[in-house]
């Protein structure tokens, strides 16, 4: 099992294309834990803007009805992606892995896969 440093570390070496990744409490909108990102991206700022984001598919879904759950949400910019993805289990209630994709050297698919393998690792 893997802690949040180490699941972070590996989204940002083992996910071609990856920029940044964090853990977020969509309860509070607070990073848990950060890598990467730059001076002109914060990521505790998208964190906490991504936590809007969340909020508003669950007040719709609910809203329409819709019984699912989210697995992840993508967000297309023309150089970037965003990926969110809700951990799903006891321990992750409340909180989603977000990853910043180069549009340009990213592989969607295989994004979506290993997020997924290192949510399945993640200790919280």
């Amino acid at each position: 099992m893997a802690n949040t440093e180490t699941a972070l570390k590996e989204a940002l070496t083992s996910i071609e294309g990856a920029t940044g990744a964090a853990l977020v409490d969509y309860t509070t909108g607070m990073a848990l834990g950060t890598i990467g990102g730059s001076k002109s991206f914060d990521l505790n700022v998208a964190a906490a803007g991504n936590t809007d984001v969340i909020r508003a598919k669950m007040r719709t879904m609910e809203h329409l009805g819709l019984k699912g759950e989210i697995e992840d949400i993508l967000i297309t910019l023309s150089d970037q992606y965003h990926l969110i993805r809700l951990l799903s289990g006891r321990s992750g209630n409340g909180l989603f892995l977000y990853l910043v994709l180069d549009a340009k050297r990213a592989n969607l698919a295989m994004a979506r896969h290993q997020l997924r393998k290192i949510e399945e690792t993640l200790e919280i």
